[in-house]
């Protein structure tokens, strides 16, 4: 007959503690086993994977080192961030300045990574040595990976200052990269709108029946420029590029004033040619009255008078002549369209014409010069020495004796025009001779004059 077994009365627990599953109840009260036991018994027992307990010192340092962790993580991070931020800077500095400055920036940049790595490698290092995750982590264990985490962070954290006063101190290179930077495309878009104006300019005149073969040549050649401007500043480099689009920018605006000028530049050749061949018969007819003015020099004042004004009818006639053939050759320029050699031959003949009209000139206004000193020479003599006077009270304002420097001059002078003036009482003066004493007289207390005003400041007496 089946043996009966004895029921087993509950157990009873403490509050809040879980009442163990039938079977496992049933296996302690037949092993004998004290409540107490059954409490100690690990969790782990009852299924899952949850820590040992070590107590709560154990834990604050756990948490302790993992917030040591998470602030070293984010100093970590803004230092790297810094730094990708400030490589973008580096890197815009050196597309566009090549100078000393910069390259001492980009060095010191790079001194400044090695010790971004260095302080880098020193909390990688800290992070791997510990694993707080660790059930059986030990207080000490935990302790040391936060004094090398918080060491680490704090590392990190002086580098990163570094970092930033190294990046204020680039705020001058920096600004000037980024000003040359932003007139990139608007200097490039100058330049292809410039040579589109060119190009249309062009057009207009050859439009009108101008040929303007030397424009339509240079601006040929600017085309390619155009090409590597549109090939753009990564392929050959900012500073080039910018200047490249400064002088298309340049030479094309050059070609286009230019081309709209051409039709008032044909007209003004035409109305010079006209011009200067009028100039020329004028000058022509001009000349033929040298010889009657040379024959009463000759016949009424001394050889010294008009001795130097022997060849001017045969530099004239000469001159008049070369100018004639410069016109000609202008004229053959200006049906070709050769725009500058027809100028610059307009200006030869130019040249030319305006020598022999002094020449011509200088004839006539002998004749009447001495004509006038011949008949009143006084008059001369009195216009000079009030010159003199005049320096003379300018020389003695506010001083009691005068300045050696002014006075000798000035006696000089005075002694001069005496002499001048004697030479007059001859039976044959030289006219010419005193003529060019005097003028020399003046010129002379004419500088002694601007000597004394400059030494006052310019200021009258």
């Amino acid at each position: 007959m089946p043996r009966t077994r004895r029921a087993v009365p509950p157990l009873s627990l403490p509050p809040g503690v879980r009442r163990a599953p039938g079977a496992l109840r049933d296996a302690l009260v037949l092993v004998g086993l004290p409540l107490v036991a059954v409490l100690a018994l690990p969790a782990a027992f009852a299924g899952g994977g949850t820590r040992r307990w070590f107590g709560g010192r154990a834990e604050n340092q756990r948490a302790e080192a993992q917030a040591a962790k998470d602030a070293a993580a984010a100093a970590f991070y803004e230092l790297d961030t810094a730094q990708r931020d400030l490589r973008i800077s580096i890197e815009t500095i050196t597309a566009v300045d090549a100078s000393p400055a910069a390259r001492r920036a980009v060095a010191d940049f790079e001194a400044l990574g090695r010790r971004i790595d260095e302080a880098s490698h020193r909390y990688i290092s800290a992070v791997d040595a510990h694993d707080l995750d660790r059930d059986d982590l030990e207080a000490s264990a935990a302790a040391q990976a936060r004094d090398r985490l918080t060491a680490a962070k704090d590392e990190l954290g002086r580098v990163k200052q570094e970092l930033d006063r190294f990046a204020d101190g680039l705020g001058s290179l920096l600004g000037k990269a980024e000003t040359r930077l932003a007139r990139l495309a608007p200097a490039v878009e100058r330049a292809r709108q410039a040579l589109l104006a060119a190009s249309n300019a062009l057009d207009t005149a050859r439009g009108s029946g101008l040929k303007a073969d030397d424009l339509a040549a240079r601006l040929a050649a600017l085309s390619p420029e155009l090409t590597k401007l549109n090939q753009g500043a990564g392929q050959h480099g900012v500073p080039q590029t910018l200047e490249r689009a400064e002088r298309v920018t340049r030479e094309a605006e050059a070609v286009r004033v230019e081309a709209e000028r051409l039709p008032e530049r044909a007209a003004e050749i035409d109305h010079r040619l006209v011009s200067l061949r009028t100039r020329a018969q004028a000058l022509t007819t001009r000349s033929e009255q040298v010889e009657p003015v040379l024959s009463e020099l000759r016949r009424r004042f001394t050889a010294a008078c008009w001795q130097d004004l022997q060849h001017v009818p045969d530099v004239a006639t000469e001159n008049v002549g070369r100018a004639e053939a410069r016109l000609a050759e202008a004229r053959t320029a200006r049906e070709e369209q050769r725009w500058a050699d027809a100028t610059a031959l307009l200006s030869t003949a130019r040249a030319l014409l305006n020598t022999t009209d002094e020449a011509v000139s200088a004839a006539g206004d002998r004749l009447r010069r001495l004509n006038a000193v011949q008949k009143d020479p006084g008059q001369e003599i009195e216009r000079t020495r009030f010159t003199i006077r005049d320096a003379q009270r300018l020389a003695m304002a506010g001083r009691n004796t005068p300045d050696p420097r002014h006075a000798r001059p000035l006696d000089d002078a005075v002694a001069r025009l005496e002499r001048a003036a004697a030479g007059l009482e001859g039976r044959h003066p030289d006219y010419w001779h005193f003529l060019t004493e005097t003028e020399e007289v003046r010129a002379t207390v004419g500088r002694v004059v601007a000597l004394i005003r400059e030494e006052r400041g310019g200021a009258a007496p």
